[in-house]
């Protein structure tokens, strides 16, 4: 069983949309106290599509400088030029590779094999590359076979972020197959606690709570099934609410405040925010989970 969880970290911001180092500082630093054995930045819910090039590297250059984990940058980009330049400011501030999610346009599983190895000859060879399957975002359906000959077939391929649903079958599939890839899961963990069990070797996804993360994964790698599953059913009506599309990012942010890990639950437009309503459907959904696992109790 794995033990890997990296955790996909928000940008936090001003109110005038400026970027908030000092909590990003703040944030970074509880992920790795939590347990995380790596950290992931300038994903889709670290609003990496609004930011300048300029910041997205002064963030990935921060972020190196300040932990000794394993860091992987989403350097995904509607053409190579764009991800060959973040990619090689990333990896010369230290990373340690980077993820690129398929284009929409892809349809067939050659199109798919073909884009990556074309993104990998475009970046450099020796760069690690995590492949991002969230066809729920990006519309593009890879199949085990086809991820297995990405494996098999692009240098530097060496991790899937799995985020098929449903994807449980995809997992054993995959384990089945004897596909040589590190496997971690997305979809802000709502299916972790079973993922875990069909062979993920963790998790690499965002949630308020990391703690529940590395929880679980520690849990299930340490085969204590049952204690698994009682953190992992605490925490889901908060994981459920959290994943709504639209506002997913806005709740995560909110809550990531209530906790003091963030001074602001502040996105960069274009952006969404959460109704009074919604504020005090998440405070109480804080409550009932304070009370069922005390770690959670929030310190303001």
């Amino acid at each position: 069983m794995g033990t890997d969880v990296y955790v996909i970290l928000s940008t936090p911001f001003f109110a005038d949309g400026g970027i908030d180092y000092v909590s990003f500082d703040r944030l970074v630093e509880h992920c790795v106290q939590a347990g995380a054995t790596g950290l992931t930045v300038l994903g889709q819910l670290g609003e990496a599509p609004k930011l300048e090039h300029a910041e997205s590297v002064a963030i990935v250059r921060r972020l190196c400088s300040r932990v000794e984990v394993p860091v992987v940058v989403g350097v995904t980009a509607p053409g190579f030029a764009a991800m060959r330049a973040l990619t090689r400011e990333a990896m010369d501030a230290g990373a340690a590779g980077v993820m690129i999610a398929p284009p929409t346009s892809l349809r067939t599983d050659d199109q798919i094999v073909t884009y990556y190895r074309q993104a990998a000859d475009a970046i450099g060879g020796g760069v690690p590359i995590v492949v991002q399957d969230y066809p729920l975002t990006f519309g593009v359906q890879m199949t085990a076979g086809v991820i297995g000959r990405i494996a098999g077939e692009v240098e530097g391929v060496y991790m899937l972020k799995h985020e098929d649903w449903p994807g449980l079958e995809k997992i054993s599939a995959l384990r089945a197959m004897e596909v040589p890839l590190r496997i971690l899961t997305g979809n802000g963990a709502l299916f972790l606690d079973f993922e875990m069990e069909r062979g993920a070797d963790g998790a690499m996804t965002g949630y308020s709570f990391p703690e529940l993360l590395t929880g679980v994964v520690r849990l299930s790698g340490a085969g204590r099934r049952d204690e698994a599953h009682d953190l992992f059913d605490a925490h889901l009506p908060l994981i459920r609410y959290e994943q709504q599309q639209g506002v997913g990012l806005a709740v995560r942010k909110y809550v990531l405040m209530r906790r003091g890990l963030l001074d602001s639950d502040a996105q960069r437009a274009p952006a969404g925010a959460l109704s009074a309503t919604a504020r005090q459907e998440v405070d109480y959904l804080l409550e009932r989970l304070a009370r069922a696992d005390p770690g959670a109790r929030l310190r303001r």
